[in-house]
């Protein structure tokens, strides 16, 4: 694993998903074989490949304090191109710097992690105004997790995790992106435990190649997506729990 202190020229983007989203970090060390922001080494220029390494934005605090009283007001996504909580933040802790500022001015924030060390900061997310906690969680079935996310955490600790969180106060919602074989076990995990879920497929334009060596396209291709979105929409729906379809 490299990792890299830099300087960040800014911190504070437009996003398509929110209005803005901060990164404190360039590369994720979860490594997910079919994460879509693989494709930020095209503008990065880093020779390793996705997932062994990670840029430490070390001003990025003080780059927020100056650019959220210079642009209007509006939701952030924490974050859009890495997990704010991936094991560096624990040193690091860049992200809490930056929620702490977000948090004190009162700004909203959708926070999207799949990591358990957002627990760490509970305290200050139960204090904040209008703050959204989701864990992305994409099969019930730990042995495919393994396969895909082989350096993320277990799908029960990331599923305690939002239910300590939910119980907590905190609007909490799971990010079912991409669906992958089993997730259909998710409806009963989670129901009770969040306030809402999001569904997508898979973008294989971005994923990792190997697995498209393993037919695994074939198997999962529109068909599969939609059947199994459905059924779990269906679930959540009769479990008193709003879902949403992205695809």
């Amino acid at each position: 694993m490299v990792i890299r202190q830099v300087e960040a020229k800014s911190i504070l983007s437009r996003s398509k998903v929110c209005e803005y989203v901060v990164n404190p970090y360039t590369g994720c060390q979860h490594a997910c074989s079919y994460c879509y922001a693989r494709f930020m080494r095209r503008f990065t220029g880093h020779k390793e490949p996705w997932g062994d390494f990670v840029d430490i934005k070390i001003n990025a605090a003080d780059l927020l304090r100056i650019e959220i009283k210079k642009k209007a007001k509006g939701r952030v996504w924490v974050s859009g191109v890495c997990d704010p909580y991936q094991p560096v933040e624990a040193r690091y802790r860049l992200t809490r710097s930056c929620l702490e500022i977000l948090v004190q001015n009162d700004w909203p924030v959708t926070i999207q992690t799949r990591s358990p060390l957002v627990l760490r900061d509970i305290e200050l997310l139960k204090g904040a105004r209008d703050l959204d906690v989701g864990i992305t969680v994409t099969t019930g079935d730990d042995t495919i997790r393994r396969l895909f996310e082989p350096h993320a955490p277990s799908i029960k600790a990331r599923i305690r995790t939002i239910e300590v969180l939910h119980r907590s106060g905190i609007r909490t919602f799971a990010m079912i992106a991409p669906v992958l074989p089993k997730a259909e076990l998710l409806a009963s995990e989670l129901s009770g435990k969040v306030d809402y879920v999001l569904i997508d497929r898979m973008n294989y334009h971005y994923g990792d190649w190997v697995y498209r060596d393993h037919k695994l396209e074939s198997a999962m291709g529109d068909d599969f997506f939609l059947r199994v979105g459905e059924e779990l929409a269906s679930a959540f729906k009769k479990a008193g729990v709003e879902c949403r379809l992205l695809f």
